[in-house]
């Protein structure tokens, strides 16, 4: 087996970037919303305050979480 790289067939484009790939930049909010839903769901079995408590942090987690995530994407040049 070989591991050099296979050259392009003729007639074949090949692939050129032409602008970087854009990432979100790190964030806890993921892990804040499945932490709530989690305890909304425990909370549905157990206690409705466990549910309230579950509900607003999940609530208040996807909320930022958009807020940041719009940022970001505003942050973006205009032929993103």
């Amino acid at each position: 087996m070989t591991t050099e790289p296979i050259p392009p067939q003729s007639g074949e484009d090949v692939a050129t970037p032409t602008e970087e790939v854009h990432l979100p930049g790190p964030s806890y909010l993921p892990v804040w919303t499945a932490f709530g839903i989690t305890l909304l769901l425990v909370g549905l079995v157990l206690s409705w305050g466990l549910t309230a408590a579950g509900g607003i942090i999940a609530i208040v987690a996807i909320v930022r979480w958009i807020r940041e995530s719009r940022a970001e994407i505003d942050d973006l040049p205009l032929e993103h």
